[in-house]
């Protein structure tokens, strides 16, 4: 099966470095290109391609908008976001507005397609040991105008106890020790759990683990 990729930057020259090494992997294919997030929302919608790579800052509808208008569409593809800047703010937006991976430009091209496939397949570009620092600090800074807290409803004790795991930032293997059970199980809940609770990706079920006040950010 390939990855059909739509590329969203305004550098002509960083879209033709990734069209070029995409297009040279048999399992990958550049569907199409956007020089502003206003294109990559149309590309996305007339094209549905499986992974958008987007740039942040592009004129007028930067990349964090952009992300958060094409994963709020039915059936949407995965965003990896990949720009030259990886200040923690940035990581925030992009995780907030919907993004399943997180890249910096100067990481070997190699390592960009590897991410693009992990996307794709539906899994999140971020390892666990990351995602216990970003996630503290993304939970812990308050919305602009704080709503409610949510309530996790319609999964059973074991689904909950294994979100709050997620929520830690434990891996598989590290989740399948605590619970006592195969990490082909672990796999079963995390599955499960994205169905019942609409998840993008794992990253979206340590956000809802937070958010719903089954992990709280570490003081």
């Amino acid at each position: 099966m390939t990855v059909r990729v739509v590329l969203a930057d305004d550098q002509p020259l960083v879209r033709s470095a990734l069209r070029m090494v995409i297009n040279d992997a048999a399992d990958l294919d550049v569907a199409g290109e956007a020089s502003t997030g206003v294109e990559a929302i149309q590309l996305a919608t007339d094209l549905q391609p499986d992974v958008v790579v987007m740039d942040i800052r592009m004129p007028g509808t930067d990349g964090i908008d952009a992300t958060r208008a094409i994963t709020g569409q039915p059936d949407a593809p995965r965003i990896v976001v990949l720009t030259t800047f990886d200040h923690d703010e940035y990581i925030y937006a992009a995780l907030r507005a919907g993004a399943s991976g997180f890249l910096v430009k100067d990481m070997a091209l190699d390592d960009i397609l590897t991410a693009i496939r992990v996307v794709a397949a539906g899994d999140a570009l971020i390892a666990p040991s990351v995602t216990r620092r970003l996630i503290q600090e993304f939970a812990s800074r308050p919305e602009p105008a704080p709503q409610p807290r949510p309530v996790v409803n319609g999964i059973t004790e074991r689904e909950r106890e294994l979100l709050t795991l997620v929520g830690r930032g434990l891996s598989n293997t590290e989740i399948a020790a605590e619970m006592f059970i195969s990490v082909t199980t672990v796999k079963t809940y995390v599955t499960r759990l994205l169905a019942k609770l609409g998840a993008r990706d794992r990253v979206h079920l340590v956000i809802i683990a937070y958010e719903t006040g089954l992990v709280a950010p570490r003081t």
